[in-house]
This record gives C-alpha cells, sequence and structure tokens, in this order.
C-alpha cells in the first residue's frame, strides 16, 4: 500500500519539502498533526482553495490528525500580494467571514472520530499578545535580512508603493501561528501552496530557534490551466463554493468545461479517484474526446463533494434543458430556479401577446421574425411547438412552470425565461 507521501507525489501535489526523507520516516510512524491555513479574505472559498482541503481530507483518511486553521487575525492583516497593499477590513466583517469559512471546510471534511479536523482560529493566541511579547518573544528571533529576501516582498520594495510595516510583519504572524500549535497540539507539519513556502519556513526556523525542535513544510501546486490563463475563473469571475455566489449549475459546468489538456491533472488533483480509474479516464480522453467522460466525472465528483448528490443531478437536469435535452416540466421548482438563473429573463404582464414576450425577451427582432420562425416549426414554449396562430394568444392563458415561468426557445440555443406577472 502506498505512502500518504507517495500517494500525494503520484497525484502531482507535491511541490516543495524540508526534507523529503525525514518527512516520509515521519509521516510513515506517524500519526502526524499537521495544520494548513485559510485567510477570511472573502466571504466564501473559492475552487483554487479545493486543493489545500482535499489534501487535508487525504492526510485524514491516511490516518493522521489535520488542523485547519482559519485566521481570524490574520484575515485582519493580509498576505502581502506581488501588486499593492490589501485593503484592511472591518473587524466584524472578518468575524463573519471566519464563520462562513469554517462551515464550508466542515463540510468538506470529517469533524468526527480519532482523525478528526480540528478547526482553531489563530485570533484566539495572535489577539491575546501584546506588543512586547510580540518584538521580545517573537521578534528578536527574526532576521531582517531574511525578511527582506522574501520574494513578494523584494518585489514590493521595488515598487512605487512600496509595502507597510503591517503587511510586512505577515510572515512573523504565520510563523506565531505554527509555534502555537506545535507547543499546544504537537503539530509538526504545515502545508500550503508554493507560493507560500516563505511563510511556511518562518514557522520552520521560528520553532527551531526558540523550542529547539525539527519541524517539516511541504508545498502543493499553484494549479493552472495548460493555455496559461488562471485557474479558477469563470466569464462570471470567480468560482465560488458558496451556491449563493456560484450555483450548482455554475460550478458543475465549470469542471464540465475542463480542456483536455488539463482534465487528467485535475482529477488526480481534486478527486479521490484511484490510478487505475484515471488511468481509464485519461485513455478514454484521448480515444474518445466527444465523450468528455473524464470531464463528467469529474463535474459530477466535485459538485457532488461540495453540493451533494441531489445538488449534481439538478445541475445535470438543467444542463440538458439548457441545451434544448430535456424536458423542462420534469424540473423541480430548485432545479428550474438554477435554469432560470442561466437564462436572460423578463416579468410581462399576463396580457402581453406571445410574439411581444418573444421580442421582449431578445430571442427575436420583431413580431414579423416571430412568425416567420413559427412557420418554420422554430419556436417552443415550455418544450412545447408553438403554431404561428397561437402567437397572438395571451402569455397568461398559458400553463406555467412554477414560479410563473415560461420557457420560451427557439431551437436549441437560443432560449429566455418570461415570469408572468400577476
Amino acid at each position: 500500500m502506498a505512502s500518504i507521501l507517495d500517494d500525494l507525489e503520484q497525484r502531482g501535489l507535491v511541490v516543495q519539502t524540508t526534507g523529503h526523507e525525514a518527512l516520509g520516516t515521519a509521516l510513515a510512524d506517524g500519526p502526524v498533526s499537521l495544520y494548513c491555513g485559510f485567510d477570511p479574505t472573502a466571504s466564501s472559498l473559492h475552487v483554487g482553495h479545493l486543493t489545500q482541503v482535499l489534501t487535508m481530507r487525504r492526510f485524514q483518511l491516511a490516518g493522521h490528525k489535520p488542523f485547519a486553521l482559519v485566521g481570524g487575525a490574520t484575515g485582519l492583516i493580509g498576505d502581502p500580494r506581488m501588486t499593492g497593499e490589501r485593503v484592511l477590513n472591518d473587524e466584524s466583517v472578518v468575524e463573519g467571514w471566519v464563520v462562513n469559512l469554517r462551515d464550508q471546510i466542515s463540510r468538506l471534511v470529517d469533524l468526527e472520530g480519532e482523525f478528526g479536523v480540528r478547526i482553531v482560529n489563530n485570533l484566539d493566541w495572535i489577539g491575546q499578545m501584546s506588543a512586547l511579547e510580540f518584538l521580545r518573544d517573537i521578534g528578536k528571533s527574526y532576521r531582517m535580512g531574511t525578511m527582506l529576501a522574501k520574494e513578494t516582498v523584494a518585489r514590493r520594495l521595488a515598487s512605487d508603493e512600496g509595502i507597510s510595516y503591517t503587511e510586512f510583519s505577515y510572515q512573523i504572524l504565520q510563523g506565531i501561528d505554527y509555534l502555537e500549535l506545535h507547543r499546544r497540539h504537537g503539530v509538526s507539519l504545515q502545508y500550503g501552496g508554493n507560493d507560500q513556502w516563505g511563510n511556511l519556513l518562518s514557522g520552520v526556523d521560528l520553532i527551531r530557534k526558540t523550542d529547539g525542535h525539527d519541524v517539516h513544510a511541504m508545498t502543493t501546486p499553484l494549479v493552472t490551466k495548460a493555455d496559461g490563463t488562471k485557474f479558477g475563473k469563470s466569464e462570471g469571475g470567480a468560482v465560488w463554493l458558496d451556491p449563493e455566489q456560484t450555483s450548482p449549475y455554475a460550478f458543475h459546468q465549470f469542471w464540465l468545461n475542463a480542456a483536455d489538456a488539463d482534465v487528467v491533472k485535475y482529477l488526480r488533483f481534486f478527486t479521490f479517484r484511484d490510478a487505475d480509474d484515471i488511468g481509464e479516464l485519461e485513455r478514454l480522453t484521448e480515444t474518445e474526446p466527444h465523450r468528455r467522460a473524464a470531464q463528467r466525472a469529474l463535474a459530477d465528483d466535485l459538485t457532488t463533494l461540495v453540493h451533494g448528490e441531489q445538488a449534481t443531478r439538478q445541475a445535470t437536469e438543467a444542463a440538458a434543458v439548457l441545451f434544448g435535452r430535456g424536458d423542462v416540466r420534469a424540473l423541480d421548482a430548485q432545479t428550474l430556479d438554477a435554469v432560470a438563473r442561466e437564462l436572460p429573463g423578463s416579468a410581462l404582464p399576463a396580457t402581453t401577446p406571445l410574439a411581444d414576450a418573444f421580442v421582449a425577451s431578445g430571442i427575436l427582432g420583431s413580431k414579423g421574425e416571430a412568425r416567420r420562425a413559427a412557420e418554420q416549426g422554430g419556436l417552443t414554449v415550455n418544450g412545447e411547438p408553438l403554431a404561428a396562430d397561437a402567437l397572438a394568444g395571451e402569455i397568461g392563458a398559458l400553463p406555467a412552470l412554477p414560479g410563473g415561468r415560461l420557457l420560451l426557445r427557439r431551437g436549441r440555443k437560443s432560449a429566455a425565461i418570461v415570469t408572468v406577472a400577476p
């Protein structure tokens, strides 16, 4: 049976370690207590965070003891970016985001049992630390040359804007987190994205200088697309885990639209399928790409993991309707809501003639165009073909879907939702 480190490496999830052999030995001798941090810089996690959350789940399933740190303190400061200072958010806002992130993480890992994930907040210790303690007990262990050499710090210092002491101090705060978790819970491994390598080493060095202990750090890759564009973005912006910000349908579509050049990598990173299963999906991608078997497996697995089986079923049914292959009348109200969010829509009085509704929805440019399309058999309402002489009828007289909706369609590609106003 492969070790957890072997499995992570086979999936391409290990970039750097403080010592591969030492880490491998520690994990083999386990269980190891480890942690990963998540700063509340928004009200929700996005798909880019899944690398870290699901790596935590892998460690948990392998019999190790993970801690998920939600940074109520570091979220008030902000990890320096390559360009520009972060806007400092109000404490009450960050506090609410901490709650949201805790809830999202708790749904993706197991909180129960011997290897249950513990969720902690660094505000519990950093918030209690005085300025004198920070400078005497912690600051004394840091050297300016090392801190200034960090890539982000060096680049910001060379910019016109520079960097504030607030953001410059972030690496110290992350070092404090590792030290506190090491002392309180015996944590001896921190992992994070490869852009966090310097911050991870901050804690490793601090523990060695203050407590004389050798601990470990590991980074995972920053996920990118094969074409060089940023991962985790769709046409509407970031792909969030919060269903109110990114619908389960849009979430499912994001993974379904993965390029053939990316999908196998994503299967390794984000699913719990074994090497044989992924190998077969890779073969199908190469020999029968039109089937998009790997993309469907990826989309179904991730949507079920994040939103549940029902959401995956609804997303699949909604997609069928949106692409003209399903019966909209068979959808439940929640799935119909998902369809409505993806289509242009308008609310119209019940007395509106059907021809006017097609024009108002943007599907057709004029009543004459509507009549010609109907005569050619190209128009439907709620999946039913529409005759040309029916265009004069009022929309309020038609049997509506839940919520008083009508799905107007021209062919497969043009569709809109009209809501019949009471």
